[in-house]
């Protein structure tokens, strides 16, 4: 009977000592073995036992953003996937949908997530942002009007930027791709 009482303390202990693994971490599992990332784009887990805190590598083979390498920080809370993650650029960028903080303007970001999107559906999503910007939900208004007065001048104020440039009082950093 001591024994029996002993082999139990130790399987509680033994249960005390390893996480939980919560509903969000369960469903990121399953979003990212469902991952179909094109070549354009890399994730990365600087901590291989968080999957809630990762980054992902945008690099766009089309486009005005083309040989661009563009880095998004994702943090995933204990509510996913009931709360979107929380997306940003950890790079200042010229572009109408992300201000100079990082913030992203994707509408599944925000007032359109639902639980049934997943982690391929954010990523496609901010691909997509680079491939054809929209100016007309902008976080950057500035870009955003140079896109829709001038699509010439933007265009060269993105290369421009790209590069680490200067534009309009705002150093940008160095995005080409090596």
């Amino acid at each position: 009977m001591i024994k029996i009482w002993s082999m139990k303390k130790n399987e509680d202990a033994a249960a005390k000592k390893k996480p939980k693994t919560s509903a969000a971490q369960i469903r990121v599992q399953k979003d990212l073995t469902e991952l179909d990332l094109p070549s354009t784009m890399r994730t990365h887990f600087p901590d291989p036992a968080d999957l809630l805190n990762f980054t992902l590598t945008i690099t766009p083979d089309e486009g005005m953003y083309k040989g661009g390498a563009f880095l998004f920080s994702f943090a995933i809370n204990t509510n996913y996937p009931h709360d979107p993650p929380k997306v940003k650029c950890t790079q200042t960028i010229y572009h109408p949908n992300v201000d100079l903080e990082g913030n992203v303007c994707l509408n599944i970001l925000r007032e359109d997530w639902k639980p049934v999107l997943n982690l391929n559906s954010v990523m496609v999503g901010l691909q997509y942002l680079f491939l054809e910007p929209n100016p007309d939900d902008p976080l950057n208004k500035e870009a955003a009007l140079e896109m829709t007065k001038n699509r010439d001048q933007f265009i060269a104020n993105v290369k421009q930027t790209m590069k680490g440039g200067y534009l309009k009082g705002t150093t940008y950093d160095n995005v080409i791709s090596r």
